[in-house]
């Protein structure tokens, strides 16, 4: 469980691929407090740690499935991914509730200034399928784009808008994203649990 406070935006290292998986190796400030079989959200999607390297790395292994769901499967040497390591139970949520399943990916359409903070637009496939799983955004509602806990704005069938402060921006791989990146969507939970309630009503 997560709450989409990103804690680093940290380098990957290596990408390999074995067979249908991707092994992903990242560089961070916190890689000697990690331990095999911890969870990490990577670009908000959850993986497990299977190696801590000497060298101050450690590396996550991606599955066929993660891969066609995520941007992962695009990650190269040099490019940063935001990480966060799962919540504490005994702390703040100072996000939203966050599971680290990825639902689908959306294509940055567009980047705004706007007084110091920017605006960024995604649009997504959206189909009335998708829409009765909970896979939608509502306005003010909660949206999780690569990781990061944001609000939505400007709520559309098959689109939205974020706000991004400075902080975010800088601190995120927020800092990277332009018209034509591809972001990884997690919905809100409580709307799928609502979805889902609404569609076994009518047995």
């Amino acid at each position: 469980m997560f709450s989409g406070i990103v804690e680093e935006a940290a380098k990957v290292v290596a990408v390999e691929k074995h067979e249908s998986n991707v092994d992903i190796t990242v560089s961070c400030s916190f890689t000697d407090e990690l331990h095999i079989d911890q969870s990490v959200a990577h670009n908000g999607v959850c993986l497990t740690v299977v190696r801590v390297n000497p060298d101050g790395t450690y590396t996550v292994t991606a599955i066929r499935e993660t891969l066609e769901r995520s941007n992962l499967g695009a990650l190269k040497p040099g490019d940063l991914i935001n990480l966060e390591r799962s919540m504490k139970m005994d702390g703040r949520l100072d996000g939203h509730i966050v599971q680290g399943h990825v639902d689908t990916t959306a294509i940055c359409t567009e980047v705004e200034e706007a007084d110091g903070s920017r605006y960024f637009k995604f649009c997504y496939k959206a189909s009335p399928e998708m829409v009765a799983k909970g896979y939608m955004t509502v306005e003010k509602g909660s949206v999780t784009v690569n990781g990061v806990s944001l609000t939505v704005c400007d709520s559309e069938v098959d689109s939205f808008r974020v706000a991004i402060i400075p902080y975010t921006f800088e601190h995120t791989n927020f800092c990277r994203i332009q018209p034509g990146t591809t972001v990884n969507l997690e919905f809100d939970i409580i709307g799928k649990y609502i979805a889902r309630l609404s569609e076994l009503r009518s047995f």
